[in-house]
């Protein structure tokens, strides 16, 4: 567990295919030294080209260690079934016919990629977040929405932001009645990310 310092060692790194950074409560902008060792160990997988997925704050994670700008979002908390629109490279691993002008994913966050460099690409935006996807190469990709959350997953969330006092409830109820009204398109989220590490980003298979 990374927050606990635990990490795989420089010696071990090449006996795994690739890595999934997943979710967390803390900041990614943090000065934290397991944070700062995350960093680090991203430019390491980097170096030796290892598939490297991030998922929000491993999205963020892996913005930072690659030279960006991480912080707090400027129009801030996203959380509910989110639309994003993929850039033209982004629709190209989809079939002709299955080419989405927009991708709904469930999101819970209050950070964001503020600034990546020019070699990294952008994937994808939204209306509330100027980098919601983006990719290096061909080995690492960040995502900030949550691909793999569930509605109910999303809603215990929401009970936990209210106990913490981060979210007014009133923000709470909109967020819940709006997840009654749509569904984030996970099946296509599962393949792209599959595909990705598998090596194979093509949604058309």
């Amino acid at each position: 567990m990374a927050e606990k310092g635990e990490f795989p060692a420089g010696s071990d790194v090449d006996g795994y295919d690739g890595f999934v950074i997943s979710g967390s409560s803390s900041d990614a902008h943090g000065e934290e030294e397991w944070i700062k060792s995350l960093v680090e160990l991203v430019r390491v997988l980097d170096a030796r080209k290892k598939k490297v997925l991030g998922v929000c704050f491993g999205h963020q994670i892996i913005g930072r260690a690659l030279g960006g700008k991480t912080g707090r979002a400027a129009k801030g908390w996203d959380i509910g079934v989110t639309s994003i629109n993929p850039s033209s490279n982004l629709s190209k691993f989809f079939s002709p016919l299955e080419a989405p002008s927009q991708l709904s994913v469930i999101e819970c966050h209050r950070d964001e990629v503020w600034e990546l460099p020019p070699s990294v690409e952008v994937l994808a935006r939204s209306d509330r977040t100027e980098i919601e996807m983006f990719k290096f190469d061909d080995h690492i990709m960040g995502i900030q929405g949550h691909p793999e959350y569930t509605k109910d997953v999303l809603l215990h969330l929401i009970g936990r932001l209210l106990d913490l006092n981060l979210i007014q409830r009133e923000h709470a109820e909109n967020v819940k009645k709006e997840l009654n009204e749509r569904e984030p398109d996970r099946e296509a989220w599962e393949k792209l990310c599959r595909g990705f590490l598998k090596g194979k980003l093509e949604m058309n298979q």
